[in-house]
């Protein structure tokens, strides 16, 4: 193992090796065990808070916290290998720290590699990739999607002790319950760790969600439950040594507050992203790493120096602009009408999504619901059931995936909703290709003669306030999608904003942003801009390009497919999944129509590259692959 660039010396770490049959720690086996908690937590700090100082984010508190449960499974399958899947199976991904660096200090990633966390083509993302990141032995997916596949893992290694890391949120999931309910009943031999700090992103369980306990639930579905202080070494280690030895599925909830010993974090809902390079560089001082307080300093913050074209110079925040768009509406009506008409359901996003404005300007309407995507999604649908309700949900776009049944009991029951999903496409994913929100048509997954279904894609702040306030009191399900990035406003050909005060959202009708006699190119929501700076770029070397903004993107526009199906050529550009997306069904919709333009389409097509601004370049739907692709198609 190389740890020559890395500042903290994880050569001190201790390959200590425990037996699960011996349930009592000695004074040497404490000690040892309490210095590698010890070192592995301060590396923690470190190259997490790299990922600060690079502006990409990070995730400190998860894989902070559960490094002394870590420790001791690292030293069972030192102790005991035939007893073990050597795994460290974790349903809660964004700890993905945990398995960097237990995979450098098992020497299968290089030390200094860490100093790259979640870089964009440093192959450390925010959630384990198996395959793109030595070392790393299982994929996490989504939160709260471990426990299921683990129930296999085991069945497929009988005899054998799997474990698998979970938390109060990860809990929180309907996957669980199913993995319980299955685990039991097959007397599978799984173990659950769990971590319960009592916080999530946005706020304490025992708060937003009374009745709710990890222990009381899981021994509800029959788990053997032992649950103790986690950052009691003894207490912690003879319970993983009673889950271990006793045949079936166990779960060990270890209580502690999140980031214990770390001031300003310990305890807060602020140490569950990463921790901020001020309170790292503090707390690495006062554990005496002055190297790795040195390097966090010298880091300098990658920016784009791209300049685009055709965009203002000013960038919003769609996904807030919902929330200020849907407070604005709220506003003209009484309270009273509020109550009776609106119920706005969040799933522990209220802060990434834009809800949270509306929690504070109308905390009447809001119920923080915790992280239980399916139950919420149909709770604010069963609430839109009547005529003149209306129920409105959000979160990620990654997590539509697991709505689609939620979607079509909402569109069979004559539900309006009104959905946000916010981080849609790959913009300023760090976390990488598993929360990509990529397949966002499959919400439209209706009959042609269904209730109506709408899906929308603003193009800038200005755009996204107008459809929220054109749309919010039409019947029926209308999906709002936004990214998790900033976009510029668009200008139109004179320089103004194109979708400033005097400009109405019409549903189904796209729009005109460039004029063009050479073909176009139809985009939408953050591609837009993009494709907007490469038309500029192609007219100003006498390729005129135009460009059409599809807003409502699965409504043809007749008049607009017969306006860009009649010139030289039609190219779809978008974030979404390639095989998915608009581009997958554009080109259909000109052939049912006699339209044969030269026809193609640009869109998300591979893994991510983690980063940020990276990933549109990574998958060649920047202006640099736009205006390849065109220059291809005018041959």
């Amino acid at each position: 193992m190389t740890t020559s660039s890395f500042p903290i010396d994880l050569s001190a770490y201790k390959l200590l090796t425990l037996d699960p049959t011996q349930s009592t720690l000695t004074a040497e086996q404490r000690e040892a065990l309490k210095a590698n908690i010890q070192l592995c937590r301060d590396a923690i700090v470190f190259f997490t808070a790299t990922g600060a100082a690079r502006g990409v984010g990070g995730h400190t508190g998860g894989p902070y916290d559960t490094v002394p449960e870590v420790m001791i499974l690292d030293a069972f399958f030192r102790g005991a290998a035939d007893q073990f899947v050597p795994i460290f199976f974790d349903e809660a991904g964004h700890r993905v720290g945990t398995q960097y660096l237990m995979a450098t200090l098992h020497g299968e990633l290089p030390a200094e590699n860490l100093l790259r966390y979640r870089e964009a083509h440093a192959h450390l993302p925010g959630h384990p990739e198996l395959g793109l990141t030595p070392g790393v032995k299982f994929s996490s997916g989504r939160l709260g999607h471990m426990w299921p596949y683990v129930n296999g893992v085991a069945l497929a290694n009988p005899g054998k002790v799997v474990f698998c890391l979970g938390s109060d949120g990860s809990q929180q999931e309907g996957n669980d319950a199913e993995a319980a309910r299955l685990a039991v009943a097959q007397h599978i031999n799984v173990k659950l760790i769990i971590d319960d700090n009592d916080v999530t992103i946005a706020g304490h369980p025992s708060k937003y969600l009374g009745g709710y306990t990890v222990a009381k639930t899981l021994a509800g579905h029959g788990l053997k439950v032992l649950e103790g202080d986690g950052e009691d070494l003894d207490s912690l280690y003879r319970n993983l040594c009673e889950a271990v030895m006793t045949p079936g599925p166990i779960a060990v909830i270890n209580k502690r507050p999140m980031c214990v010993g770390i001031d300003g974090l310990e305890g807060s809902t602020h140490g569950h992203d990463v921790i901020s390079v001020e309170k790292a560089i503090a707390y690495l001082e006062k554990r005496g790493h002055g190297a790795a307080v040195e390097f966090l300093k010298g880091i300098q913050k990658p920016k784009n120096t791209y300049t685009f074209i055709g965009s203002s110079d000013k960038w919003d925040s769609n996904r807030n602009v919902f929330g200020d768009a849907v407070v604005g509406i709220l506003g003209k009506m009484s309270e009273a009408d509020r109550k009776a008409k609106v119920l706005v359901v969040d799933s522990d996003l209220e802060g990434s999504c834009g809800l949270k404005k509306i929690h504070d300007a109308h905390p009447e309407v809001f119920i923080p619901a915790g992280i239980m995507e399916r139950g919420n999604i149909s709770a604010a649908a069963g609430f839109g059931m009547e005529k003149g309700k209306q129920g409105i949900f959000a979160t990620f776009a990654a997590f539509l995936e697991m709505c689609i049944s939620e979607i079509t009991m909402a569109r069979l029951n004559y539900s309006n909703l009104l959905c946000h999903f916010s981080h849609s496409g790959i913009d300023d994913m760090a976390d990488n290709t598993c929360h990509f929100g990529l397949n966002n048509f499959f919400a439209d997954n209706g009959l042609d003669d269904g209730y109506e279904t709408r899906l929308y894609f603003p193009a800038d702040a200005g755009q996204m306030k107008a459809v929220v306030e054109a749309v919010f009191f039409d019947p029926g399900l209308r999906f709002i999608f936004s990214t998790r990035s900033k976009t510029p406003y668009v200008l139109d050909a004179s320089g103004n904003n194109l979708y400033g005060e005097s400009y109405q959202f019409v549903p189904g009708k796209d729009e005109v942003v460039r004029e063009g006699t050479a073909g176009y190119i139809v985009s939408f929501g953050d591609a837009l801009y993009r494709s907007l700076d490469a038309a500029e770029r192609l007219k100003q070397e006498g390729i005129d390009v135009g460009v059409i903004n599809k807003p409502t993107l699965n409504v043809v526009d007749e008049d607009m497919l017969q306006k860009v199906g009649s010139s030289p050529f039609v190219l779809v550009v978008e974030a979404f999944n390639r095989r998915t997306g608009l581009g997958s069904r554009f080109g259909s919709w000109l052939l049912e129509r006699g339209l044969t333009p030269k026809f193609a389409h640009l869109g998300t097509h591979k893994e991510g590259c983690g980063g940020l601004w990276e990933q549109f370049p990574h998958q060649g739907i920047d202006p640099v692959g736009i205006i390849s692709k065109v220059k291809e198609l005018v041959v």
